[in-house]
């Protein structure tokens, strides 16, 4: 009895982490896609030639999806098996200004835990083994926000499914940090500013980061390293501004 509950667990755990590589598989040509189609009707002829390069991305890209995937799956069968997680469903459960707190407590974290691996990603040893993968996207396209070598892959993968062993979330708001994770990756990455100048310019513009700021990263390598907040970049002193207004008109 005892081995036949252990084998349909386990059973249960490999269709969890196999529906999840799908969810991240489908999720990223979806959102790549996406911006891809916006960046051909907005910026025609931006991707010219880098047929090559996208193909590599999208293999590159769909390696990390079932990387992202292992630990995500794992973390679902738990919660939903076991109550492993502090992921709830009962809006009544914690204080409801806790719901945009702990949104906001999940990006920064994440955002910091990024940015400090990102830059020892940019140390020549790690750059070799795996981050030249990223780098070689040059110019980054829509699709490249997930290009990324699977030791990098790694250190993206286990932040979130931590983080829901640590602190309360509530599975929507979990969604809307997973959703923000995917635009503002593929966004960041397809060469052009989508956002208006008048943002992008803006206070708002000047904690958040946006295409305009990250092309500088993949121009100049050693800055610009974070996720979605200018925070740790200018406290550190590697924030190196906004990219050359018509830069994604090139």
């Amino acid at each position: 009895m005892a081995l036949h509950a252990s084998n349909a667990g386990y059973w249960a755990a490999l269709l969890s982490v196999l529906a999840m590589i799908a969810i991240v598989a489908v999720r990223y040509l979806l959102a790549s896609g996406g911006f891809a189609l916006a960046t051909r009707s907005a910026r025609p002829g931006l991707y010219r030639g880098l047929n090559q390069q996208i193909r590599r991305e999208i293999g590159w890209s769909l390696a990390s999806a079932a990387i992202y995937g292992l630990p995500a799956g794992i973390v679902a069968w738990g919660w939903q098996a076991h109550g492993w997680t502090r992921i709830y469903t009962d809006i009544g459960a914690f204080p409801l200004w806790w719901l945009p707190v702990s949104l906001l407590v999940y990006l920064f974290v994440h955002d910091t835990w990024f940015y400090w691996t990102h830059r020892a990603m940019h140390e020549p040893r790690l750059f070799r083994i795996a981050h030249a993968v990223h780098h070689a996207s040059r110019p980054p396209t829509a699709w490249a926000a997930m290009a990324f070598h699977p030791v990098e892959a790694v250190t993206g993968a286990i932040v979130v499914p931590a983080l829901v062993f640590l602190v309360p979330i509530h599975i929507g708001v979990l969604g809307c940090v997973l959703a923000i994770m995917t635009i503002m990756g593929v966004t960041n990455h397809m060469g052009w500013e989508m956002f208006p100048r008048f943002i992008v310019r803006s206070g708002l513009g000047g904690a958040l980061i946006t295409a305009s700021h990250h092309q500088l990263h993949h121009d100049w390598y050693r800055c610009n390293y974070g996720l979605y907040f200018r925070f740790w970049d200018r406290v550190c002193g590697t924030d190196r501004g906004l990219a050359a207004e018509g830069w994604d008109k090139t």
